[in-house]
């Protein structure tokens, strides 16, 4: 916990080539050891991936397959007692979409493939269909949550 207070939040600057706040996200995911040139060349070659395989914006195909991704809601530890409890929480927007973000970017890195931009277009893609290990992912978050139901009550 810091002394000073929370850290300021800093606004995110839209890319220049698609001017969209979530293309700097996912850069910013892809990122590796400050190399951030090649981050967005991923990002870029992947997005035209999508553009010639599905054949319509990328844009819109990335901003369904994060809200295909995105969780409602997902299960914090709680300790109450001597028992630890998970309990289900609502997620906000913002984490919701960084999550969604998240979890496409590391699947994608799971994939066998050649590239990494092959690799994550097929992730966005998958998930703007609605299959896909980040769509698991999510599905499994909520089941978890579901199953915990009855420790709502410990309110977080």
């Amino acid at each position: 916990m810091p002394r000073r207070g929370a850290a300021p939040k800093r606004e995110l600057i839209a890319d220049p080539v698609y001017n969209s706040r979530l293309v700097t996200q996912f850069t910013n995911q892809v990122l590796k050891s400050g190399k951030k040139n090649l981050a967005e060349t991923i990002i870029y070659k992947s997005f035209d991936i999508v553009a010639e395989k599905t054949g319509s914006e990328p844009l819109s195909v990335v901003r369904k397959a994060v809200e295909n991704v995105k969780p409602a809601i997902r299960v914090k530890p709680r300790r109450v007692g001597g028992a630890t409890y998970q309990v289900p929480v609502e997620v906000p927007a913002k984490l919701g979409t960084t999550l969604a973000i998240r979890w496409l970017t590391e699947f994608a890195q799971k994939r066998k493939g050649k590239s990494m931009a092959e690799r994550l277009a097929s992730e966005i893609m998958d998930a703007a269909s609605g299959t896909g290990s980040a769509i698991k992912r999510k599905e499994d978050t909520h089941k978890m949550a579901e199953a915990n139901r009855a420790f709502a009550h410990y309110k977080w």
